[in-house]
């Protein structure tokens, strides 16, 4: 009896060997493979990064800056025009009752309420048409302005050999940290300005 109880103890104690031995060399191979993809990324230290404060373009760069003042004139044209067809129907109003008076009929005055919910539909059906055709130049502009960024920055990177350049900007801080050597928006700014008088 006590053979067995020695026996069984060996094999346990054994079988406990066994699996510490196991539960340990999973959790280095495990530790193997996180750590690979990190060893892999860490071998590619060399890859260069560099951004670009968009702000800064949109401020220093004349034909952005020229299209968006055009833009900006544009919108408060057609609020202008609707402020000014509003205040024409407030005219046309109180011309009305100054000359009628007291006299207007009922139906005089309803005729004229529905004259001037016409007139009052037309300005706001024509600064709607006006505005949707603004947001679709707007947005025309903007894609081209990308599509020029991205040609450029191609081209200004077949020396630099940056791996990835990243925009930044108001409301778009994706970044918690910014080294500023990194920055190569004046680089942007100088050459996107001389390629674009070379264009005109």
């Amino acid at each position: 009896m006590k053979n067995i109880t020695n026996i069984l103890l060996t094999v346990l104690i054994v079988a406990v060997g066994i699996l510490y031995y196991l539960h340990f060399s999973t959790i280095k191979n495990c530790d193997k493979k996180i750590k690979s993809p990190i060893a892999k990324l860490g071998g590619a230290s060399n890859a260069a990064f560099a951004y670009v404060e968009l702000d800064s373009l949109n401020e220093k760069i004349k034909y952005i800056n020229d299209n968006r003042k055009a833009l900006e004139a544009e919108q408060m044209s057609i609020e202008t025009e609707w402020q000014n067809g509003y205040r024409n129907l407030d005219m046309q109003k109180n011309g009305f009752l100054k000359k009628g008076g007291s006299s207007i009929t009922q139906e005089q005055a309803e005729e004229f309420q529905g004259i001037l919910l016409q007139q009052q539909q037309q300005i706001d059906s024509k600064k709607q048409m006006l505005t949707q055709k603004l947001n679709e130049k707007n947005y025309k502009f903007m894609q081209d302005i990308q599509n020029k960024l991205k040609a450029f920055l191609v081209a200004y990177n077949e020396d630099k050999k940056f791996t990835y350049i990243f925009t930044t900007g108001n409301g778009l801080e994706y970044m918690a940290y910014k080294d500023t050597t990194l920055n190569i928006t004046n680089d942007v700014i100088e050459g996107m300005n001389e390629k674009f008088k070379q264009d005109k």
